[in-house]
């Protein structure tokens, strides 16, 4: 998204800020992405209202009803996936200059509806600043929705981005079945919730503390789990550890 936190600054936005409080605004961006990702890709104007918000944007109802009328058009016309996510960033752009993010959300939700696959990936977003995005000549100017050569970038930073995405996947399957061949050697009662959790997310607090686990012993399970390297500490502190694959 253009900002400075790299990827752990971007863990703590999100892992260390208290239940209902203001995640700052890299925390809202990840959750806005989360929200995307975890759900069909379908759009109404209560859950459009709710990404701008998050986004920190204000925005007319009216305006996010008529938008969620122009994504029902597109996918009635069924352009290519990627000519139709492009098309809708370049719409939310033209309408708000100041709400790039937000064509990027809708075009990876574009983009998982004209390929029918049943929840959205954030595939465009993570090549939004990258080099598909750069003109060749002219010093490198970042090519924005709407430009001079945008479709044709979408394209290729498609590409780039399933490569990627396949590259990581095939990491995360090879850590995930090591984390399940160790589970039957756990004795701690609560290990299935936080194999679950290591499964789900990104990253889960070493001071973990559910009903069948104590924060005690939460800290012995991540640190059984770490002995047997089926898990790694992400933080590289001492205290208010988080662990994931």
């Amino acid at each position: 998204a253009g900002r400075a936190e790299d990827e752990a600054a971007l863990r703590d936005a999100w892992q260390l800020c208290p239940a209902g409080a203001d995640p700052g605004p890299a925390g809202a961006i990840l959750g806005t992405w989360r929200q995307l990702a975890l759900q069909p890709p379908a759009v109404g104007a209560d859950r459009l209202a709710k990404v701008t918000e998050m986004l920190g944007l204000a925005w007319d109802d009216e305006a996010l009803a008529d938008l969620c009328t122009q994504i029902e058009d597109l996918a009635g016309s069924r352009p290519p996936a990627p000519f139709a996510a492009a098309a809708i960033a370049t719409r939310v752009v033209a309408m708000r200059p100041d709400a790039e993010l937000f064509g990027w959300w809708l075009a990876d939700l574009v983009l998982a509806q004209g390929l029918r696959w049943p929840l959205p990936l954030p595939l465009l977003m993570t090549q939004a600043f990258g080099p598909a995005f750069r003109t060749e000549g002219g010093g490198g100017k970042r090519v924005r929705p709407g430009d001079k050569n945008f479709d044709r970038a979408v394209c290729v930073a498609l590409v780039q981005a399933a490569a990627e995405a396949c590259r990581l996947a095939s990491e995360l399957s090879r850590r995930a079945e090591k984390l399940l061949a160790v589970a039957p050697k756990l004795r701690a009662k609560g290990a299935g919730d936080v194999i679950f959790l290591l499964l789900n997310e990104d990253a889960v607090p070493g001071s973990l503390v559910t009903k069948n686990l104590s924060r005690f012993a939460a800290r012995r399970l991540f640190e059984r789990l770490q002995q047997l390297e089926a898990v790694r500490e992400l933080s590289g502190r001492p205290t208010f550890r988080l662990f994931g694959l």
